[in-house]
């Protein structure tokens, strides 16, 4: 019988990126086992052969993990940590839908909206621990990863039931050595992080600028008004989150962190398809569900969609 002390002994994560590998690492350091899944076969084997080196606060290591494709995975785990982009979560879920009947509690720290619904449908929603996670994380080579400084976990259950299961998923991140913090209004946290990320990364993916370059006044209007979208369709679900501290921390990024590139520019940069459909995409969804005008998300969502080519399925 599982209580919140039982430890976390196996841990299975979706997604072999840069958060993906340092949690695998940090994770397997605890001595749970851990088994990192991900399309290409090719990293992965490296990856079983030779471990990730891990470069953080606590100097230079290499980690022994597993690896695999998500089909060769059969032995139960404890835990299914997801950190796929949110546009693959549905696909990267349903890879592992063959672990269910151990029933395994399933984490998301992405960003965006919507994916602590996803795992509910296959894994029930009192399974299913959600957060957000401001750990910064960046490969640096095919099986190596770097993080320094802060580590912050925010943990939440998604029903009142999942209580015990949220303590499992803090322990373990404790051990690891992140900072974790439970929060009672997990939701309002993850909308919070939407609109912190909705509100710069499109920005800077549209006008291929890093933080620096939305800090003007043009920029800051526009920042301030996605904001205010997203707090409002936040309300419209009975979510209340907190958009002057929002906006506190846009501001404080625009200053703090002028050379930053967002993660949408990054991708624009590298050729490859933008989470804009799980943040000021899903933010506009939600809003036209809800009856909540959101013409600053909409807009910011079509030129993106443009840029990526996408524009024709949205006719």
């Amino acid at each position: 019988m599982e209580t919140a002390q039982t430890p976390i002994r196996s841990v299975a994560i979706l997604g072999a990126g840069a958060m993906g590998c340092l949690f695998g690492a940090r994770i397997a350091e605890t001595g749970a086992r851990v088994v990192v899944i991900d399309l290409d076969a090719a990293r992965l084997a490296t990856i079983a052969a030779s471990g990730i080196v891990l470069t953080d606060d606590f100097g230079t290591r290499t980690v022994p993990v597993q690896a695999a494709l998500a089909a060769d995975l059969r032995a139960p785990v404890d835990l299914i940590l997801l950190f796929t982009k949110g546009m693959h979560s549905a696909s990267a879920i349903a890879s592992v839908a063959h672990l269910r009947a151990g029933g395994p509690i399933a984490l998301t720290l992405q960003n965006g909206i919507g994916n602590a619904e996803l795992l509910a449908e296959s894994f029930g929603a009192d399974r299913v621990v959600m957060g957000t996670a401001l750990v910064p994380a960046d490969l640096t080579g095919p099986r190596a990863v770097s993080s320094h400084g802060f580590a912050s976990i925010s943990l939440g259950s998604m029903t009142p039931d999942g209580e015990a299961a949220t303590d499992r998923v803090a322990a373990l991140l404790g051990s690891a050595r992140f900072s974790v913090a439970r929060r009672a209004d997990i939701a309002a946290a993850v909308w919070e992080k939407v609109a912190f990320n909705a509100a710069l990364n499109a920005i800077a993916m549209i006008c291929e600028v890093p933080n620096g370059g939305i800090d003007n006044a043009p920029g800051r209007r526009i920042a301030e008004a996605v904001a205010a979208e997203t707090a409002a369709v936040a309300g419209a679900r009975g979510i209340a989150i907190d958009r002057a501290s929002v906006v506190a921390s846009i501001l404080a990024a625009l200053r703090g962190h002028r050379d930053h590139k967002a993660s949408m520019l990054h991708d624009r940069e590298m050729g490859r398809p933008s989470e804009i459909e799980t943040i000021n995409g899903a933010i506009a969804r939600e809003g036209a569900r809800l009856g909540v005008p959101t013409p600053v998300c909409d807009t910011l969502s079509d030129l993106v969609r443009i840029i990526e080519g996408k524009a024709a399925g949205w006719r």
